[in-house]
């Protein structure tokens, strides 16, 4: 991997990790554009650009996690204490499926782009439908909605499936406020990836070579293109949810999803 290739692939995973179009479908595209092969030469890569939009949400939602911070060592059922149990509640579903059916969602990675772009259909038809439905407005997020979004999260393992969009998408069916929405669900994705770092680390401590072939230089490249964008777009993505502009994004997924299966078809 080139320097060049890890910068267009760290934007990419940036901006994709926030905008609901899929960030590990288009890191897919990208990496077969590049005649890049899924394996364990990627994984390093793929970890660090994780974690750096992990940090990136950090950043720029760093009052919020703040506020539960301070709130959660008053050691009181207070409305800090209930919005950090949602996500707990939410972390249990992708928390099975990455404990039990990790290597089955590896296998779908590595079978090909037309499952990439059957799944940005499915992205684009939830994004759609939301942008329709008019259900009753919640004034909070209840632990079960936070449970179905969980869910909607871990089907989001699916390569095109896009985690921020079915998770969204998936508030908004609910009935969820579009204000609460965005930052919920960028919050969730900070448990299960640095619990996926974690399982990567294991397997580097089990001498299981994960650098493979890529050098310092491109990964941290791709390290640094990825916080940068994704600080970028998970403010932006903030005010596009408020705005309720999904719609767009939804166009935009079954676009690139049919011309995906339409390149792998031929």
């Amino acid at each position: 991997m080139s320097w060049f290739q890890a910068l267009i692939l760290g934007i990419i995973q940036g901006l994709t990790e926030y905008l609901p179009v899929s960030s590990s479908g288009h890191l897919a595209i990208g990496q077969a554009l590049f005649g890049m092969e899924n394996g364990e030469e990627n994984l390093m890569f793929t970890v660090a650009v994780h974690v750096a939009t992990v940090l990136s949400t950090l950043v720029i939602l760093w009052r919020e996690i703040d506020w539960i911070l301070k709130g959660l060592f008053k050691f009181e059922m207070n409305p800090e204490t209930k919005y950090f149990i949602n996500i707990l509640i939410s972390m249990i579903p992708v928390g099975i499926v990455g404990v039990f059916f990790k290597d089955y969602v590896e296998e779908i990675f590595g079978s090909g782009l037309l499952v990439v772009g059957f799944c940005l259909l499915i992205t684009a038809s939830l994004l759609t439908f939301s942008y329709y439905a008019k259900p009753r407005v919640k004034e909070e997020i209840s632990w079960k909605d936070a449970l179905v979004m969980g869910l909607a999260q871990a089907v989001a393992v699916l390569p095109g499936v896009s985690r921020s969009g079915s998770t969204i998408a998936t508030g908004l069916l609910l009935g969820n406020k579009k204000e609460s929405l965005a930052q919920f669900s960028f919050l969730m994705v900070i448990p299960p990836i640095l619990g996926e770092a974690l399982l990567d680390t294991v397997k580097m401590a089990k001498g299981v070579d994960v650098m493979g072939s890529i050098e310092m230089l491109p990964l941290c490249v791709g390290f640094l293109a990825a916080f940068l964008s994704g600080c970028f777009a998970c403010k932006w993505m903030i005010d596009i949810v408020k705005r309720g502009k999904l719609i767009y994004f939804g166009i935009y997924c079954a676009v690139v999803g049919l011309g995906v299966i339409i390149y792998s078809l031929l």
